[in-house]
Parts: C-alpha cells; structure tokens; sequence
C-alpha cells in the first residue's frame, strides 16, 4: 500500500505570521532592506494578519518582494534567516499545529510544509518543526544572487501541481493524505487529499469548508520551542577565558585603589 502524507501551509497555519516579512528587522540590520522597506512589509504583514490581504494585494506584495530581494546574496539571506530563526520564528509556532505534526509522525505519516514563501526562508523553519519535504517558492539565482524573477511560485494552482508530483515521486496516497491550510487560495490543494482542513476562517472560508466538505480547525496557542532546541553552550577554554578577563578587570581596580589610598 501507498504511504500518505499531511501537507501543511506555513504561514497563519503553522506559525502566527507571515514567515518573510517576519525577517525584516535582521534583513534591514544585515544591510539588505531600507527603513521605509521595512515600513511598507510591516503594513503589509498588518493586512496579512488580520486577514484583509486580497489576491490583488497579495500579488502586489509578491511583486515588491521579487524587486527587493534583486541583487541579494543567497548565502547572506541563509545565513540571517538560521541565525534569527529561533527568535523571529519560534515564538509564533502554534502549539495546536506541532501536535498534529506529532501525531501524523506517529501515525506514519510524512509532514510536507506548502508555502508561498521562499525556500531559504521556509526549509530553515521546516527543518526546525521536524517535517520531512519542503514545497516553496523559489527565485532565480544567478552566480550566487537573487535575479528578482520567480522560478516557482507556490501559491494557488501550483501548490496543487507540486502536492500531486511529490506524491508520484514518493508513492502517497492522496485519499488517505491531510492538508491543512488558513487560506482560500489553497482550495486545490485541499480538494486534492482526502482530508482538508481550514485553520481559523473567517465567514467566507468557513462557508466554502461547508462546500467542498473540509474539517475546521481553530489554533490559538503560539507556543515556544525553545526546551526542544537548547541554545549552544559555551565551551570550556572560552567560558574559562571570559571568567579570567573578569577576574583580572576585578583585580586591576583593586591595586588602583591601594595605589590612590
């Protein structure tokens, strides 16, 4: 028998944000972004999080991205997003959303996380909730930098068309696969697994749930991982150096004083 797999759209599903422009403060302290840059993803992750983020206004926000990031160091952009994960990311993860995942692992499931996203943004979060395969957007690179132009763009249809090749690919069973999705734009891929999910709609996507016969879901509890991913700990000879340079400043205002007296 065919395996199956739980396919989970990332942001306002998984995580209680939109997962790029969450990274705007270390991308403008890493040089990348603008201060009115970080302004204008600020407003737009306002729209996004109430829910008043429109397909146009979506589509326009896709397209401001792909100008921004034009030019951008791919390598630079990884290594901002692993080293502010824990902090930017972490936080916002639902506790509702980690327990499904727990459970579909038991289950022997496979977890997919399907996000418009880009993939250096998206595979540092997957790797972090512990899931197997990753389908996200991903830009045109160009010896080493971003050209602003989308190879695969994630979203609506597509993420569909990519669900259904990993699932030729790894052998799933779609009838006896989960998606799980905030957003109405996921529709094709809800309708592709024999069991959809909405995650907190709103009027509108709890209605068309109704139609087309998918669970409802409600999460409201971010929680944080910190416990399962311990921060890296100090080594000896460095923890012993830091105690010395203290000890020496200590010692140094001690003679000082001696030396005025």
């Amino acid at each position: 028998m065919a395996g199956a797999a739980a396919f989970f759209d990332l942001d306002k599903t998984i995580i209680a944000t939109s997962s790029v422009t969450a990274f705007s403060r270390p991308f403008f302290a890493g040089g990348l972004i603008t201060r009115r840059e970080v302004l204008r993803t600020a407003y737009a992750q306002f729209l996004f999080l109430l829910g008043r983020a429109d397909t146009e206004q979506t589509d326009r926000l896709r397209q401001f991205l792909s100008s921004m990031v034009k030019g951008w160091d791919v390598a630079q952009v990884s290594q901002i997003v692993n080293e502010t994960l824990h902090e930017h990311i972490e936080p916002t993860v639902y506790a509702e959303a980690m327990a499904l995942i727990d459970e579909h692992h038991l289950a022997g499931r496979d977890v997919v996380i399907v996000s418009a996203s880009g993939a250096e943004v998206v595979e540092p979060i997957a790797a972090m909730l512990g899931a197997d395969h990753v389908i996200a957007t991903r830009m045109e690179v160009v010896d080493g930098r971003y050209t602003g132009e989308i190879a695969f763009y994630a979203f609506g249809e597509n993420k569909a068309t990519a669900v259904r090749e990993l699932a030729e690919e790894k052998g799933y069973d779609l009838a006896a696969s989960y998606a799980y999705s905030d957003s109405i734009t996921d529709a094709p891929m809800l309708d592709l697994v024999g069991h959809g999910f909405v995650v907190n709609p709103d009027r509108s996507l709890r209605k068309a749930a109704a139609e087309h016969g998918w669970g409802t879901l409600t999460f409201v509890k971010p929680v944080a991982l910190r416990p399962s991913f311990p921060p890296p700990q100090r080594s000896v000879p460095a923890l012993a150096i830091a105690v010395a340079l203290v000890v020496g400043v200590v010692l140094l205002a001690r003679r000082r004083r001696r030396r005025s007296a």
